[in-house]
């Protein structure tokens, strides 16, 4: 379901809206509307249910690669809307870009050789954490940013890791489909929490973000 929505939107719009269970897309990287999605099917990847296939294992315990937070959101943002098709427009980046600087919105960057090659950036509110989009330059790297955030997610008490739709690249990580009414009450329930976004330490060894982003709980 989709509405046009008549009214400026803000951060603080934008904050309600997630807690509401819909989101933001526009048409085009050039658009000026902005439409609230609602989907029938919700995308989710269960916390307790990330699958990392034995070949990415090995690259990760391979190393060569440098996670970092929060440290290029913008960069993130515009890497995930440089892409021929994007719902990514100038107001929905400022509008991200507020919430990041409020500490409501965060990014997660892979570099190799000092370069940012992956990552993804998302919305936390409560228990819950919006991914809205991921990119990769290199091999595996947005695979790895999404290891890394179950990981903190883990760590830090939350309970919904909300994909939006599912792709085959997420359903082969663990993503599967919920009603809408079940995902509303996943949701309810997840923002009540209080989870920490920064409860994880910074860690260089993969082999222990693999062990927390898979342990069972």
């Amino acid at each position: 379901m989709r509405d046009e929505s008549p009214q400026e939107i803000t951060a603080d719009l934008l904050l309600h809206a997630y807690a509401s269970g819909i989101f933001p897309m526009a048409e085009t990287a050039d658009g000026d509307e902005i439409f609230w999605i609602d989907p029938k099917t919700r995308g989710i990847l269960p916390l307790d249910g990330l699958h990392i296939s034995k070949s990415l294992r090995k690259r990760m315990r391979k190393g060569g690669f440098e996670v970092r937070w929060d440290a290029a959101f913008r960069e993130v943002v515009l890497a995930c809307a440089d892409r021929s098709e994007t719902w990514i427009n100038t107001e929905i980046l400022a509008l991200y870009e507020q919430l990041h600087h409020r500490g409501y919105a965060h990014s997660v960057e892979v570099y190799e050789g000092g370069e940012l090659v992956g990552g993804l950036y998302g919305v936390s509110l409560g228990g819950a954490f919006f991914g809205e989009s991921m990119f990769s330059s290199a091999r595996d790297t947005s695979k790895i940013a999404l290891i890394y955030l179950v990981a903190r997610l883990r760590q830090g008490g939350f309970t919904l890791l909300d994909t939006q739709f599912v792709t085959d690249h997420l359903i082969s990580l663990g993503a599967t489909e919920i009603s809408r009414a079940s995902y509303h009450r996943q949701l309810t329930r997840a923002i009540r929490l209080p989870a920490q976004y920064w409860a994880m330490e910074a860690s260089d060894d993969p082999q222990l973000v693999l062990q927390l982003s898979t342990q069972i709980s």
